[in-house]
């Protein structure tokens, strides 16, 4: 798969305007002296969804309303960010949405997405098993079964790419959470149809590694879990067409302790009193892990979330907060 040209993306802009304004990009002062670097964080956290998904969600449920007018439903799986984008935007438009996560999935994301509208179902011990019964029911019921990755998705969120570099096309390098690669693959894009060169660098938790595995070693590598305190990183099985991307587009992909993204989250709320879940603080994990290489350059990280529940925030938070008073 190739990236997603930049007439997609702007038209993807024109629908996701109808329903939100641009997010901000800010420097943080106190941020970018603790990084060492001048920080610009695109905030993503400040959407309808507090998460940039809600982006492809409104991209591609207009895309299949304009395309199956009488779709009597969608079905997708999620840990929590997609969900919330495909059953807001579904409701938007009038549509059905019913929506699996694992047992044991963020309390407070669920309470969200049936808020929205969605029939919530608790299925698999991880989101690679729920992912599988959504799309076996799906079929089973014909209802529209919306991947994880897909280039409607791509095309929406790529538009916060945009709206960051054609604010600040100087930016040396740019740190971005990797899921299912959505959002690292419209980043790309966006980069790639603007003719810059900024550097693209994706995040990884150390404890579900496969596509930094699979960068590293040029094919696809699973693994067995992904068990991870940034539940939006938590992918065991990387997608084909996203790896496609990010092999050619990424500069590199590093892997974050789990401690070093409690640790982000704790330096986002101090420096800047703004919340950012686990996957959300991811990048700004990574720049604070890369603090010699990136001193002194113009660095831009995607607060692609923040929508922790309130034991996760209590966790990072309050753990040995001694160290960052």
């Amino acid at each position: 798969m190739t990236t997603i040209p930049l007439a997609q993306i702007e038209a993807a802009a024109d629908v996701v305007y109808q329903h939100m304004r641009p997010t901000p990009e800010i420097y943080w002062p106190l941020l970018s002296e603790r990084a060492g670097a001048e920080v610009i964080v695109k905030h993503e956290n400040h959407t309808p969804i507090g998460a940039f998904k809600i982006r492809g969600g409104l991209n591609y449920m207009q895309r299949l309303k304009d395309a199956e007018p009488d779709c009597p439903g969608v079905i997708t799986a999620t840990r929590g960010n997609h969900g919330q984008s495909v059953s807001r935007a579904a409701t938007a438009l009038g549509v059905r949405s019913v929506i699996y996560v694992p047992k044991g999935n963020n309390p407070e994301k669920n309470k969200a997405m049936k808020a929205y509208g969605a029939e919530l179902i608790e299925h698999g011990d991880d989101f690679q098993e729920s992912l599988e019964e959504a799309m076996r029911v799906g079929a089973e019921q014909n209802l529209h079964s919306i991947p994880p990755f897909h280039p409607d998705l791509v095309a929406g969120v790529g538009t916060y790419g945009l709206e960051l570099m054609r604010a600040h096309p100087d930016l040396d390098t740019i740190y971005v959470p990797v899921g299912m690669g959505s959002g690292i693959c419209g980043l790309i894009s966006a980069r790639d149809g603007l003719g810059l060169v900024t550097k693209i660098v994706g995040i990884v938790a150390e404890n579900a590694p496969a596509y930094a595995l699979s960068f590293e070693a040029g094919h696809i590598i699973e693994t067995n879990d992904a068990a991870t305190f940034a539940d939006g990183v938590a992918c065991r099985s990387p997608d084909a067409a996203a790896f496609e991307i990010i092999q050619g587009g990424a500069d590199r992909i590093i892997r974050v302790a789990e401690h070093e993204f409690r640790d982000a989250m704790r330096a986002y709320f101090f420096d800047t009193h703004n919340i950012a879940e686990g996957a959300g603080a991811g990048p700004l994990a990574g720049l604070l892990k890369e603090k010699d290489k990136m001193a002194g350059k113009k660095v831009g990280v995607i607060l692609t979330g923040g929508n922790a529940d309130r034991a996760q925030f209590q966790e990072a938070l309050c753990n040995d907060c001694s160290r960052w008073s």
